[in-house]
């Protein structure tokens, strides 16, 4: 071979390996690009994973109907709460309204509707133990994944009957022992309980009577339909040495014809009602009742939540801030599940629920629950209305 020869054989093969070189560097270049095409895509889809949380709660109450009073605020607090969560995290968490107008036939229909919903995943609500029991039973047969968190209902061992239930209100085996406390205190010697038939009203009776009478108490026990509004010939049976009238009763606005009829038949006596009378329908003065919640216009650490709610709603009760308190801990179940990476489902966002432990609150105290649903945690207040129908807290 000659030296021209050999020079070039030479040349050849070194184009050929740069050739080489240059195309397995494309393949290279196109390999990374597309695994960093590849990363960017995941990357952008676990963002979006991250900031979207998509889902609806419900609240069933009795917007209309006997007790609208409670319904109204209890709606008005839920959709602050709602509004505000949404503007704190940049979520958009839809809500849909329930009205069981204080009708158990209606509070299961309203359960069946949000079952049919597959967006909705919890709901507030409902108010009274026996609308809880009819809309309870459907969501028990329904879907036990399905959460309802009751922001009034007190009737003893209601929670532990159906999965899905909590509370953010103590129960009545709270309230009958901190009532009858609260009249032995005042020197009550004989009180004359009527009931208005409910399981609530009943309940709450029958546990009085048994601290009432254990503690020495005399007590006369009557019972009254809710429908009733002619107490003349009961208030006549009324004895002269009874010095404390107690009414377990969720119409309120009964209680003030009652009292105003006492008054026709000169009945002095001191009226105390439950927690179901604590409305403005009944404004007694001198008379007393009992709260599952405080007022939160003493909790320092609520003004600005209640501020906040103020400049929206001319006004508001105790029926309002557990009702904040409830939709919160639904909402922050859901925000826990979306921060994990998860859609929200009804059965993650029981399991949130569950694991609730708020050591701060609206209601200026903790809440959790125990196995039932039950707060760990619960107290009763007993208010006195003033002349101006004003309550101040006594006991």
């Amino acid at each position: 071979m000659t030296h021209k020869t050999s020079l070039r054989w030479i040349a050849l093969l070194f184009a050929f390996v740069l050739i080489a070189a240059s195309c397995g560097s494309d393949d290279e270049v196109a390999d990374t690009s597309e695994e960093q095409a590849d990363d960017s895509g995941d990357e952008m889809a676990e963002d979006e994973m991250a900031t979207e949380c998509v889902a609806t709660i419900g609240f069933q109450g009795p917007i209309t109907g006997p007790v609208a009073f409670i319904g109204e605020v209890q709606l008005n607090w839920f959709n602050y709460s709602l509004d505000t969560f949404n503007a704190e995290t940049g979520y958009s968490i839809e809500m849909v309204e329930g009205d069981n107008q204080f009708d158990t036939a209606q509070a299961s229909t309203v359960a069946a509707q949000f079952l049919d919903n597959s967006d909705m995943v919890a709901a507030v609500g409902p108010a009274g133990s026996d609308q809880v029991d009819a809309a309870g039973a459907v969501f028990e047969a329904g879907d036990p994944e399905f959460t309802f968190i009751s922001p009034s209902s007190t009737r003893v061992g209601i929670a532990a009957e159906y999965t899905g239930m909590f509370r953010t209100v103590p129960t009545d085996a709270d309230q009958a022992p901190t009532t009858a406390a609260f009249m032995v205190a005042q020197g009550a010697t004989k009180v004359f309980i009527i009931d208005d038939q409910s399981s609530y009203s009943t309940g709450l009776s029958d546990g009085l009577v048994a601290e009432l009478e254990a503690a020495g108490i005399e007590v006369v026990s009557e019972s009254v339909a809710q429908d009733v509004t002619d107490f003349s010939a009961l208030v006549s049976t009324i004895d002269d040495d009874v010095n404390m009238v107690y009414l377990p009763w969720q119409v309120a606005a009964n209680g003030q014809i009652l009292a105003n009829q006492m008054a026709e038949q000169s009945k002095d006596i001191t009226i105390f009602g439950s927690d179901g009378m604590d409305s403005e329908d009944f404004t007694i003065a001198g008379s007393y009742v009992a709260g599952f919640a405080p007022d939160i216009a003493g909790v320092a650490s609520s003004a600005s939540v209640l501020e906040g709610f103020l400049a929206k709603h001319s006004d508001t009760n105790t029926f309002g801030p557990p009702t904040y308190a409830a939709s919160r801990i639904i909402l922050e179940a859901i925000a826990r599940v979306c921060e994990a990476g998860e859609a929200p489902t009804r059965a993650n966002v029981q399991a949130e629920v569950r694991n609730t432990n708020q050591t701060e609150t609206i209601l200026g105290s903790p809440i959790s629950f125990d196995d039932n649903g039950d707060l760990v945690e619960g107290t009763f207040f007993i208010f006195q209305i003033q002349d101006d129908g004003t309550k101040v807290l006594v006991g």
